[in-house]
C-alpha cells in the first residue's frame, strides 16, 4: 500500500524538530547500551568522571555557578571586554527592533561561519595582537568583518547584512576576511562561502520571511518570530523549528524527503520506524547551536523565551570527544582512532547521537551534586559551563594539538 503523499510531509516535517533530536538519540543510546552499534560500546558508570571533569572547569570559570548559555556571543568576549556589546551600545538604533534584525544579522552568518577551520588556521585580532584559532578566531573574524561592513549593501550602515551581498559573495572576500593564506590554511572555506551565498539566493527567494520589515536580511527571522511571539513569550524549540523550516533550503545535498530537505540528517540502519523517516537520525547542530544565539537577542528585545531545555546538546567534536577521551564511549575497533572518516559514517552517526543522549544524562547527574534545577541551570548552561570546554581540556591533554579523538572529514557546513 501507497503512503499519501500528505503523510510523508509530515514525518519529513517532524524530522525539524528538536523533539526528534532527543528522541532519536535516546533511541540510539538504548540501542547502544544493548550491544547493538557496529562502532560503538557504551561504559555507563564512565559517566560520573565526566560529571566531574565538567563540574571543575565550570566552577574554574565560574565560582558563583551563574553561567550563561552558550551561545555566539562569548566567543565575542576578549580579555574580559565584550567586543560587540562595546559596538552595539555605542550604536543609535531606532528601536529595540533594529538591534535585535542587526544581532540575527551578525549570529546567523557567525554561526554559519562556524564550522571547524582545523587545527592550523589562526587569526590575528589587531587589538591585541594575538593569534587566536578554532572558534574564537572564526568568531572575531566574522565580528570585524560585519562590523566593517563586509555583507553590508549600504556604506552608511555596516551593521547589516544583505541578501544580494551574500549571493553573490567572492571566495576572495572570506579569504581575506580569515586571513587565508597558503601559509594559514582553512578547512572547508570553499564550503562556507557556498553556504553563505546559498543563505542570500534563500533570504532573496522569500521576502515574506525576511523582507517583512526591511530589505531582505537574515534579521527578518527576528521579525517572523516577533509574530509568531504570544504575549511576548517564545518557546525555544519554536525558534529552532523556524531555523530548521526557513533556512534549510540553504544546507548542500542531502536527504530530503517528500521534497523537504532534512538538513543535518542521516542514515542509520539500526534505528527503526513505522513510517517513511525509518532509519533517520535528525542532528541539527548548527541549526541549534544558532538556536541557542538567538535567545538572547529576542531577550534584549524584550520578548521572554521559554524552554530553553526543549533544545538539545549540540552533537559537535567537544562534546561528543569528551565521551570518547573520558571512556565512556569506546570504539569497538581501535583503530579507529587514527582513520579519517566522512560524516555520514555510520561510525559519526553514531558518535554524534550518542553524544545528545548523554550531555541529557550527563545534566542530570550535574544538577543532582550541584542541588540545581533544569531552569536554575539549563542545559545551555551546562553546555558553556561546561562540556564544551571540559573537553576541549580534555583533548589538549591527550594530543598536542587539541584535535578531537575523532577524525572527521568536513566540508566546513556541519562541525
Amino acid at each position: 500500500m501507497s503512503v499519501p503523499a500528505a503523510a510523508t510531509q509530515h514525518s519529513a516535517l517532524s524530522l525539524l524538530s528538536a523533539e526528534a533530536v532527543r528522541t532519536r538519540a535516546k533511541q540510539m543510546l538504548e540501542i547502544g547500551l544493548s550491544g547493538g552499534l557496529s562502532h560503538f560500546t557504551i561504559e555507563i558508570d564512565a559517566l560520573d568522571a565526566v560529571a566531574d571533569a565538567v563540574m571543575a572547569v565550570t566552577r574554574k570559570a565560574y565560582p558563583t555557578l551563574e553561567v550563561p548559555f552558550h551561545a555566539r556571543w562569548r566567543h565575542f568576549v576578549v580579555g574580559g571586554v565584550d567586543r560587540w556589546a562595546a559596538k552595539a551600545e555605542a550604536e543609535s538604533w531606532v528601536d529595540h527592533a533594529a538591534r535585535a534584525r542587526a544581532e540575527f544579522d551578525l549570529a546567523i552568518v557567525s554561526v554559519l561561519l562556524d564550522a571547524g577551520a582545523g587545527p592550523a588556521w589562526r587569526y590575528r585580532d589587531a587589538v591585541t595582537e594575538q593569534s587566536i584559532g578554532r572558534s574564537e578566531g572564526l568568531a572575531l573574524a566574522s565580528l570585524d568583518m560585519f562590523a566593517n561592513g563586509a555583507f553590508s549593501a549600504d556604506p552608511r550602515d555596516p551593521f547589516r547584512v544583505d541578501a544580494d551581498v551574500l549571493a553573490r559573495l567572492p571566495l576572495a572576500r572570506l579569504q581575506r576576511g580569515f586571513q587565508v593564506t597558503d601559509d594559514n590554511l582553512m578547512v572547508g572555506l570553499e564550503g562556507r562561502a557556498d553556504l553563505l551565498r546559498r543563505l542570500g539566493q534563500q533570504l532573496a527567494a522569500r521576502p515574506d520571511i525576511f523582507a517583512s520589515r526591511d530589505r531582505a536580511r537574515p534579521g527578518g527571522l527576528f521579525d517572523r518570530l516577533a509574530t509568531q511571539a504570544n504575549d511576548g513569550v517564545i518557546a525555544a524549540p519554536a525558534i529552532l523549528a523556524e531555523v530548521l523550516q526557513q533556512l534549510g533550503p540553504i544546507w548542500p545535498s542531502r536527504l530530503s524527503l517528500a521534497g523537504i530537505p532534512l538538513g543535518d540528517c542521516w542514515r542509520h540502519p539500526a534505528l527503526k520506524t513505522d513510517d517513511a523517516t525509518d532509519g533517520l537520525v535528525p542532528l541539527h547542530k548548527l541549526s541549534q547551536w544558532l538556536s541557542y544565539s538567538l535567545i538572547e537577542p529576542l531577550q534584549r528585545a524584550g520578548f521572554a523565551v521559554i524552554n530553553i531545555d526543549g533544545l538539545t546538546g549540540l552533537a559537535e567534536y567537544r562534546n561528543g570527544g569528551l565521551f570518547v577521551d573520558l571512556g565512556v564511549l569506546r570504539l569497538r575497533d581501535p583503530a579507529d582512532l587514527a582513520r579519517s572518516h566522512q560524516v555520514d559514517s555510520l561510525l559519526v552517526v553514531e558518535w554524534r547521537a550518542l553524544t545528545v543522549a548523554l550531555l541529557d544524562l550527563l545534566a542530570m547527574r550535574i544538577r543532582a551534586r550541584l542541588g540545581r534545577s533544569a531552569e536554575e541551570l539549563p542545559l545551555a548552561s551546562i553546555l558553556e559551563g561546561g562540556t564544551w570546554a571540559a573537553g576541549r581540556a580534555a583533548a589538549l591533554e591527550r594530543r598536542v594539538d587539541g584535535s578531537p579523538p575523532v577524525k572527521v572529514i568536513s566540508d566546513g557546513t556541519v562541525f
